[in-house]
C-alpha cells in the first residue's frame, strides 16, 4: 500500500504528462501535468479514446496505428518515441514529445504515454530563427552598406590618386617656375643696384637732394624684391627637400656680432640693435648658413614693424642644456586673432598695413629651426612688441 501511493504521489505530482490507456485505446488515467497541457478535467478524458487528443489525421489514423502494432508487432511509438503534436480543448495545437510504454498488467496490455511539452522550446527557437533571420538581413545590409563604402573609398582613393599626380605635376611646374624666375629676376636687379650706385656716386658732385631721394627709393625698392625672391627660393628648396643641416662648431657671438655691425646699417633712423651674450661658451655645433637666415630675418622684422628711435635687444645664450636665441623688439605686435596663424607660409598680420612682406619669412625660420631640432616660441602684445625665441637643445 505505501509503495502504491507513492508511485501515485509521483505520477500527480510529475513535471511531464503521463496518460495511460487500454489496448482499445481509452483513456484509463490521466495526471493533472498531463490535464494542464490538453486544457481537460480528469473526468472529460477517461473512459473516452485518446484520439479526442489528437488533430487530424493523426485522430482518425490512431485505432489503426494500435491495431496495426498489435496484429504485426511492429511499433510505429511505442518503445521508439517521437515528436507529435496535441490538441487542446479550445481547438489550439502544441507540439510535444512522446515516449509510449508497454505494460503487461492483470493479464492484459496497458500502454502507457509520456508526454514533454515542447512549446517554450519551439517559441524559443522560433525566436532563435528569427533573430538569426533578422542578423541575416543586418548583415547583408551591413555588407551591402560596406560594400558601397569601400567602392566609394576606391573612387575617392582614385580621385585623391589623380589629383596627387595633377598636384605632383603643378609643384613641379610651380618649383621650376619659382627657381626659374628667381635666377632670371636677379640680374636685371643685379644691373639696377649697381647702376643706382653708379648713379649715386655720379650725382655726389652736384648735391642735389631730390636724386639722393630717388637713388635710395630705387635701392630699397631692389633690396625688398631681392628679398622676396629670396623668401621664394628657400621656400621652394624647403618644400623639394632640398634643405639638409650641415653641422658645423662655430663661434655664437662672432657670427651675432656680425649680423648686428649688418642690420644696423639698414636699420631706421635712430634704431639701435642691442647685442648681448650670456654665458661663457661661446662655441656651438649647428648649421651656421640657417642660424643666419633666422636671426637676419627676426631680426629684419624688429627693424621693419618697429618705429623710429627705438632699440631692438638681441641676445644669445648658451648654456649647459640649450643654446636660446632672442629677438625682441618695441613695435606694432601681433594681434590675438592672428597668433595662431603666425608661421603658416603667406599668412601676414592684419595690422601690417602697407608694410611690405611675403609672410614667408616665420615659415622659413620655423622649418629651418626644426631641421635643426629647435623650436620657434613668441610672446606679443598689440603696440608693446614681440619677443621671440628660438631654443635648440645641447645633445
Amino acid at each position: 500500500m505505501e509503495n502504491a501511493a507513492l508511485l501515485k504521489a509521483i505520477i500527480e505530482n510529475a513535471i511531464d504528462g503521463i496518460i495511460t490507456i487500454d489496448d482499445r485505446g481509452k483513456v484509463e488515467s490521466i495526471n493533472p501535468a498531463a490535464c494542464g497541457l490538453f486544457q481537460y478535467s480528469q473526468d472529460e478524458v477517461i473512459g473516452n479514446n485518446i484520439s479526442m487528443l489528437m488533430p487530424p489525421p493523426d485522430r482518425e489514423q490512431h485505432d489503426g496505428y494500435l491495431h496495426r502494432y498489435q496484429r504485426t508487432g511492429r511499433p510505429h511509438i511505442i518503445g521508439i518515441g517521437r515528436e507529435v503534436t496535441g490538441l487542446r480543448k479550445d481547438g489550439s495545437r502544441f507540439p510535444f514529445r512522446l515516449g509510449v510504454s508497454e505494460v503487461q498488467f492483470s493479464g492484459r496490455k496497458v500502454y502507457t504515454g509520456f508526454i514533454h511539452d515542447l512549446s517554450h522550446q519551439r517559441e524559443a527557437e522560433e525566436r532563435l530563427r528569427e533573430y538569426a533571420s533578422h542578423l541575416e538581413e543586418q548583415v547583408e545590409e551591413r555588407t551591402r552598406s560596406l560594400r558601397h563604402s569601400v567602392q566609394a573609398l576606391q573612387e575617392a582613393k582614385e580621385e585623391v590618386s589623380l589629383s596627387l599626380v595633377k598636384e605632383k605635376e603643378l609643384g613641379q611646374l610651380k618649383s621650376r617656375f619659382v627657381s626659374m624666375a628667381s635666377h632670371e629676376f636677379r640680374t636685371p636687379l643685379s644691373a639696377v643696384q649697381l647702376s643706382a650706385s653708379l648713379i649715386e656716386k655720379y650725382a655726389a658732385p652736384f648735391d642735389n637732394p631730390n636724386i639722393t631721394k630717388h637713388v635710395a627709393r630705387i635701392k630699397n625698392a631692389v633690396n625688398n624684391l631681392t628679398t622676396i625672391l629670396n623668401d621664394f627660393l628657400s621656400l621652394e628648396k624647403l618644400e623639394a627637400g632640398k634643405v639638409e643641416p650641415t653641422f658645423n662648431n662655430f663661434d655664437l657671438v662672432k657670427l651675432s656680432e656680425e649680423i648686428t655691425e649688418e642690420m644696423q646699417m639698414v636699420a631706421k633712423q635712430n634704431q639701435n640693435i642691442i647685442y648681448q651674450h650670456t654665458g661663457i661658451n661661446k662655441m656651438v655645433t649647428l648649421d651656421q648658413n640657417l642660424i643666419k637666415n633666422c636671426i637676419l630675418n627676426l631680426v629684419g622684422n624688429a627693424i621693419k614693424y618697429s618705429g623710429e628711435n627705438t632699440f631692438i635687444e638681441f641676445n644669445t645664450e648658451i648654456n649647459e642644456e640649450a643654446c636660446i636665441i632672442t629677438i625682441k623688439d618695441n613695435g606694432i605686435g601681433i594681434p590675438d586673432t592672428d597668433q595662431k596663424h603666425l608661421f603658416e607660409a603667406f599668412f601676414r598680420a592684419h595690422n601690417t598695413g602697407n608694410i611690405p612682406g611675403t609672410g614667408l619669412g616665420l615659415n622659413i625660420v620655423a622649418r629651418y629651426a626644426e631641421l635643426m631640432n629647435g623650436k620657434v616660441n613668441f610672446k606679443s602684445n598689440i603696440n608693446e612688441g614681440t619677443l621671440f625665441t628660438i631654443s635648440f637643445p645641447l645633445l
